[in-house]
């Protein structure tokens, strides 16, 4: 079902218009989900990984949920360029650390779980669920392996209570002394003992799976609809393609979900800096759908608006000005991370064409990717007894 929508996709791309054809290797979403065999997309299964989103019974101190640093009301994200998990409190950009707990910010910036179901999805059309990448830095794939992780995470939600190779367990253990989370599981999975690691993973990925914004612009763009774009972003479209941008940023996802080297300045806030994907400096290409709602942007949030972002890119299509090092390409540059040498930026990001006028259309463009229409249902409770996300409130 997801080739087939992606090849209607495609099928309406190559009919253009008058002026305007889209680039070829972008489609619109497909309106089929994928989900791995051994995972399949369940009402109680959704409605279960719901309520242990929402549980802060998955931390370490009970004080931090998934839904903390993945908040509707940030886009499934939270608005910082660093998130704060463990030992902190309030929402969103005002989210900051307790009094009394150690400041220890969590390594990247909190992506949008928004759309993960499609993680993957290249424009070629395949989507394997069960192997789709994740993190910034794609250490494991498919959603029901990514769900545990934060769970081992010092500075996401096991905080010092308990160690990284026992925190799956511990937090398995308290779901299972709780009648209800029993009794949920049991319908969702069935079986003699439902309360168990895989089922955690799985219906925490069956819930993520439901959150699915497929009907922005450009969408309906791509499935026909030729009004769905201003004359504008219809330039800006234009303009990603000539300028290079869908090198990278291909798909429906709008990434090609494998890793380059861009040389995006350290968060100072870091204590040391962070090299990505063995100690290289190269990060997945991230996704480019509703990011009206989820700046600041960047692995590390570096920088806040997209104008920000499309300078960047001019800089380090210019070399960044560069200096010392010799010649050749050789030493860092002016305004990227002094760890990266210029040559060692990705040829694909030094080659994008970002002279001249048009940065506004291409804005304009890139926010035609935006689909507010989400899930944002919050549960009133959840099983533990525990407030609603955690500690949200200052």
């Amino acid at each position: 079902m997801v080739t087939a929508a992606l090849l209607l996709a495609g099928c309406l791309m190559t009919q253009g218009r008058p002026g305007a054809a889209a680039p070829s290797r972008l489609a619109a979403l497909p309106l089929a989900v994928p989900a791995p065999p051994d995972n399949p997309t369940t009402p109680a299964r959704v409605a279960l990984g719901r309520l242990l989103f929402w549980d802060p019974v998955l931390s370490g101190q009970k004080d931090v949920a998934c839904a903390t640093c993945h908040h509707p009301s940030f886009g499934y994200s939270d608005g910082l360029a660093l998130s704060v998990g463990a030992g902190g409190v309030g929402a969103g950009p005002a989210r900051t650390f307790a009094e009394g707990q150690e400041r220890r910010f969590v390594k990247r910036n909190s992506q949008t779980v928004v759309n993960a179901a499609f993680n993957g999805l290249t424009a070629g059309g395949h989507a394997d669920a069960a192997a789709a990448p994740m993190f910034w830095d794609l250490r494991v794939r498919s959603l029901e392996a990514q769900a545990l992780e934060p769970l081992k995470a010092l500075e996401e939600m096991r905080g010092s209570t308990y160690a990284e190779d026992h925190a799956v367990a511990a937090v398995v253990s308290r779901l299972g002394a709780i009648a209800e989370y029993r009794n949920l599981f049991t319908r969702a999975f069935g079986g003699t003992q439902p309360v168990n690691e895989r089922n955690l993973g799985r219906a925490l990925a069956a819930f993520q799976r439901s959150l699915v914004a497929a009907n922005a612009p450009f969408d309906r763009y791509m499935r026909g609809e030729t009004e769905a774009l201003t004359p504008e972003q219809v330039r800006g479209m234009e303009r990603f393609e000539s300028a290079g941008c869908v090198n990278c940023h291909s798909g429906p996802m709008f990434s090609d979900f494998t890793a380059h080297v861009l040389a995006v300045p350290d968060h100072p806030s870091l204590p040391a800096s962070d090299s990505g994907v063995n100690a290289t400096y190269a990060f997945r290409t991230a996704s480019l759908r509703n990011l009206r709602a989820t700046a600041p942007y960047m692995h590390n949030g570096a920088f806040a608006t997209l104008e920000e972002v499309v300078a960047f890119y001019q800089r380090v299509s210019r070399g960044g000005g560069r200096r010392g090092g010799g010649g050749g390409g050789n030493g860092p540059a002016r305004g990227l991370n002094s760890a990266v040498r210029v040559d060692q930026i990705d040829p694909l990001a030094r080659r994008l064409n970002m002279r001249g006028r048009g940065q506004r259309d291409l804005i304009a463009f890139l926010l035609a990717l935006d689909d507010p229409n989400f899930d944002r249902t919050v549960p009133p409770r959840v099983p533990s007894g525990l407030p609603v996300g955690g500690r949200l409130e200052p």
